[in-house]
């Protein structure tokens, strides 16, 4: 079996698809199958890279950027079916072409945020994408999603004509050397912070977390401090990055709320070591990476109860009410009391990551791909 992974959208792919992505192309990689060739369109570390498209500004530079993605989809990539004639071709970005293929279409859609949360993009540029979304829904095309969740959110907007099958990702394999000096220079002592890492997308709910974090020094006069890794939304819609700066601010918690922004792997890898909880408030998620690092790093979770964060952690986090700062305060002041808690939490989540590997994500792709037609 041939099988063509579409891996164009790297050069602007960030946090979890990025993740998916590279993770999907290491594991086929690393865990061949007898039965199945891979060809990929690009290089993954090599379309990682290019900064071609990287922190677009301009509207030029956006509408050049879009015009770039629609010649690829629609030309280029049906170009590479007609070339390569796999058997399978997958496109895990929400994707396919509208042209007319010979061969089966894999689509990966990773949540349903754009029909259940159309607030948070332009109404113009979403109309576009879903439109575009519809027509490479054809042929012969099997749908994949990240959880159950985003099966029954998706299956509420697009039907139930085309089959949706769940297969859990793997997590992010940090291979850099932990930064020894990374929190020194933050000035953060170990188990002495809550983490969080991630963009600062409205759906992140993170001026809920400063505000929790807040009543939880009141309540505990606790040195522990808050950390808030990683860049601004990846719209103005969805930017709650000047909110949290405003509200951190007014709080006067400059010294508490530390917002390193980006940072490398060996950075992640120290915030996670030292890191007395993982706080993801998020009111809504496909999948949840960000759970199953932490637990992989002896890191409990708190986590709001939003189903895909529930169906990941399965009952290795300690939940939250969605959108209740008073309940995430209560949560973390537990956290502080309770060190058996803590230390089960620890283990339960140590065993829960291991039921998310590459060995796992690829096997269960092969599956798919090998399954015979109905």
């Amino acid at each position: 079996m041939k099988v063509l992974l579409d891996l164009q959208y790297l050069n602007v792919a960030s946090t979890g698809i990025k993740t998916y992505m590279v993770e999907l192309a290491k594991a086929a990689r690393k865990y061949p199958h007898p039965e199945v060739e891979w060809i990929f369109t690009h290089e993954p570390d090599k379309q990682a890279e290019d900064p071609s498209y990287k922190d677009l500004k301009s509207k030029f530079q956006k509408l050049n950027y879009h015009l770039d993605y629609f010649r690829w989809k629609e030309f280029q990539l049906p170009d590479l079916v007609k070339k390569y004639k796999p058997d399978v071709l997958i496109c895990p970005d929400f994707i396919s072409p509208a042209a007319s293929l010979s061969c089966r279409r894999m689509t990966v859609i990773h949540d349903a945020f754009f029909w259940q949360m159309p607030e948070n993009y332009p109404r113009w540029w979403r109309k576009y994408f879903l439109n575009l979304l519809k027509k490479g829904l054809k042929e012969d095309t099997t749908l994949i999603t990240t959880t159950l969740y985003s099966k029954n959110s998706l299956q509420e907007h697009l039907g139930s004509q085309l089959p949706i099958e769940v297969i859990y990702q793997a997590p992010k394999g940090m291979t850099a050397a932990l930064d020894q000096k990374f929190l020194g220079k933050l000035g953060l002592i170990p188990q002495e912070y809550f983490l969080h890492i991630g963009t600062f997308d409205k759906r992140k709910s993170l001026p809920l977390l400063v505000e929790s974090y807040a009543a939880y020094l009141t309540k505990t006069e606790s040195p522990k401090k808050l950390v808030l890794a990683g860049g601004p939304g990846q719209s103005k819609q969805m930017n709650d990055f000047p909110v949290v700066q405003k509200l951190v601010e007014k709080m006067g918690l400059q010294d508490q709320v530390l917002i390193p922004g980006y940072i490398s792997d060996g950075q992640i890898k120290s915030l996670y070591s030292g890191a007395f909880a993982y706080i993801f408030p998020s009111q809504n998620e496909g999948f949840g990476i960000p759970i199953l690092e932490s637990m992989g790093f002896g890191v409990p979770v708190i986590h709001s109860d939003q189903p895909a964060l529930l169906e990941v952690a399965h009952g290795a986090g300690l939940s939250f009410q969605t959108g209740n700062p008073k309940d995430l305060t209560e949560k973390m002041i537990l956290l502080e009391t309770e060190n058996d808690l803590r230390e089960r939490l620890i283990q339960l989540g140590k065993a829960r990551s291991k039921d998310f590997s590459p060995k796992k994500f690829i096997e269960a792709f092969y599956e798919l791909i090998l399954k015979p037609a109905p």
